[in-house]
């Protein structure tokens, strides 16, 4: 009797799960619009333009979701979130999924029950200060007043790395990038501290960029990538394998460019007509069109085609490939195989 009683539980249980799963994918489709959590304001990651539309690296993400279950890169809400509100924003169900400058962490996946869906950035937690200032590494900021954005790692690991160095320092806490950027400029501290990357696109606006300095210390682990709630497998599926499909594209060789080549005439590579729904049911198997991938692709380039126009060298951003280059370069950019 008690196996039974059990089983049945265990039953009930799958049938809730399964519904779970498959919700926001439903709410996204008929609501015909993908509602993506975002910064802010970051340049080259996410910012408005004076028309009010969206773009940047993190924005890309977005759209390529967007397209993989709508057909329509464009039919996405962008939803500005800060440090201390994005968290409240995906659980609440305000957003479907957060694309923003956002650390995969122990505590954010397991106790806030997140699913980071894989990584678009590594990174890593730097301090800018004035050129004035003559500073030239952040063992040297004892006593300095930083400005740091509450609800967010890098204030976690500001107080581990003062206090392992056996320094001080005097917090002022910002709740945004603008907000961080005025205080700074302003002398109401003499240092920011966030993900390098962020700093490089904050010191990209100022008028003088020259006169503001990046430390060399780069003091932690910041993988950034997109995150869905727990418990809606489906959904994060679709999201993930969005990801996975800009990279495989780049690792490929299929560009925003060359990809109707691709796809009206089908080569011999097996994983690029998996990849483009030419060959085989991986659309199906996620519950979208066969030409998902090629959706999500066009909408904006492959992840390299994203990382160049937006915050690569050639921008003003200026950031380096690095240890996000594909695997094939020597970074750690690498998606598992479409079969």
């Amino acid at each position: 009797m008690k196996k039974s009683v059990f089983l049945g539980a265990l039953t009930v249980a799958g049938v809730i799960a399964g519904g779970a799963a498959a919700a926001t994918l439903d709410e996204v489709k008929a609501r015909g619009k993908l509602n993506c959590g975002v910064t802010t304001g970051l340049v080259g990651f996410a910012a408005p333009d004076a028309n009010g539309n969206w773009d940047g690296f993190d924005v890309g993400v977005c759209r390529a979701v967007a397209a993989a279950v709508l057909g329509d890169p464009a039919a996405v809400e962008f939803v500005p979130t800060t440090g201390k509100t994005r968290f409240t924003a995906l659980a609440s169900g305000e957003i479907d999924m957060l694309a923003r400058n956002t650390t995969w962490t122990f505590s954010r996946d397991v106790d806030l029950k997140f699913t980071f869906v894989g990584v678009n950035y590594y990174d890593g937690q730097g301090f800018m200060v004035p050129k004035e200032l003559g500073v030239s590494s952040a063992t040297e900021l004892d006593g300095a007043t930083v400005c740091i954005q509450t609800g967010t790692t890098t204030e976690l690991n500001l107080a581990d790395y003062f206090r392992s160095n056996n320094i001080s320092y005097e917090p002022v806490p910002i709740e945004t990038n603008a907000e961080a950027q005025q205080q700074y400029l302003a002398g109401a501290c003499d240092v920011y501290t966030t993900d390098a990357s962020g700093l490089a696109a904050t010191r990209a606006t100022f008028e003088n960029p020259g006169d503001h300095v990046l430390l060399p210390e780069i003091v932690s682990k910041e993988p950034l990538g997109p995150l869905v709630r727990h418990g809606d497998n489906e959904w994060g599926d679709i999201v993930r394998w969005t990801l996975n499909a800009l990279v495989t594209a780049e690792e490929l060789g299929v560009t925003s460019a060359n990809i109707g080549d691709m796809s009206s005439a089908p080569g011999n590579n097996p994983e690029i007509n998996r990849l483009l729904g030419t060959e085989g049911s991986l659309g199906e198997m996620l519950g979208v069109s066969a030409d998902w991938a090629k959706n999500a692709i066009a909408a904006g380039g492959n992840y390299g085609e994203l990382f160049e126009k937006n915050i690569g060298e050639n921008t003003p951003i200026g950031l380096a490939r690095g240890l996000n280059a594909q695997w094939t370069n020597g970074g750690l950019i690498y998606s598992p195989p479409f079969r």
